[in-house]
C-alpha cells in the first residue's frame, strides 16, 4: 500500500498543476488573477481531490465505474462547472483592466462657468475648486479655447481624448 499512497499523492500534485494550467487556459489568466485566493484554493484543491477519490475508489473495486467511482465523478464536474462560472462571474463584475492605447492621451482644460468649448467631443465631469489654470496638453493641432479664469469662480474640468500624430 506505500506505494499507492505515493501514486495517489503524485497524482494529486500533477492533477493540481493540470487543472490550474487548464484553468487559466479555457477561463483566462487575467481572470484568474483578478479572483480571490481563497476560491481558486478551494476549487483547484477540490478538483484534485475528487479526481484522486475517483481513482481511489475505481481501483478499490472490482469495476471500474462503481458508485464510488460515479460519485466522486459527479462532484468533480460540480466543481468544474464552478470554476466556470468563478470565472464568468470575475469576467462580468470584476474590474477591467483596459490596455491604453498608444495613440490616445487624455487632456484636461479648466474653464470657468458660462465658457463654452470650441471642440465638442469634451466630457465635463464635477466641478473642482482650483484657483490655477494648467495648460492643456494639445496635440495634433486640436483647437483648444485659451480662457482666463476668473477670481472668484468655481472651474469646471473637462476631459478629451486626443489622437497623436
Amino acid at each position: 500500500m506505500p506505494i499507492l499512497r505515493l501514486a495517489y499523492t503524485t497524482q494529486f500534485l500533477l492533477t493540481l498543476l493540470a487543472a490550474f494550467f487548464l484553468w487559466s487556459e479555457v477561463g483566462g489568466q487575467s481572470h484568474l488573477d483578478l479572483m480571490p485566493w481563497y476560491l481558486k484554493l478551494v476549487l483547484g484543491v477540490g478538483v484534485a481531490f475528487a479526481v484522486v477519490k475517483a481513482t481511489a475508489g475505481a481501483v478499490a473495486h472490482d469495476r471500474v465505474w462503481n458508485a464510488q467511482t460515479l460519485r466522486w465523478t459527479g462532484i468533480l464536474l460540480v466543481l468544474l462547472i464552478g470554476c466556470g462560472l468563478a470565472s464568468y462571474y470575475v469576467h462580468t463584475y470584476g474590474e477591467q483592466d483596459e490596455e491604453q492605447d498608444d495613440n490616445l492621451t487624455s487632456s484636461t482644460l479648466i474653464v470657468p462657468p458660462g465658457s463654452r468649448p470650441i471642440w465638442s467631443g469634451i466630457s465635463r465631469s464635477a466641478p473642482v475648486s482650483s484657483r490655477t489654470v494648467s495648460a492643456p496638453h494639445v496635440s495634433a493641432g486640436v483647437p483648444f479655447p485659451l480662457v482666463r479664469q476668473r477670481r472668484f469662480t468655481k472651474p469646471r474640468v473637462l476631459t478629451a481624448c486626443v489622437l497623436r500624430s
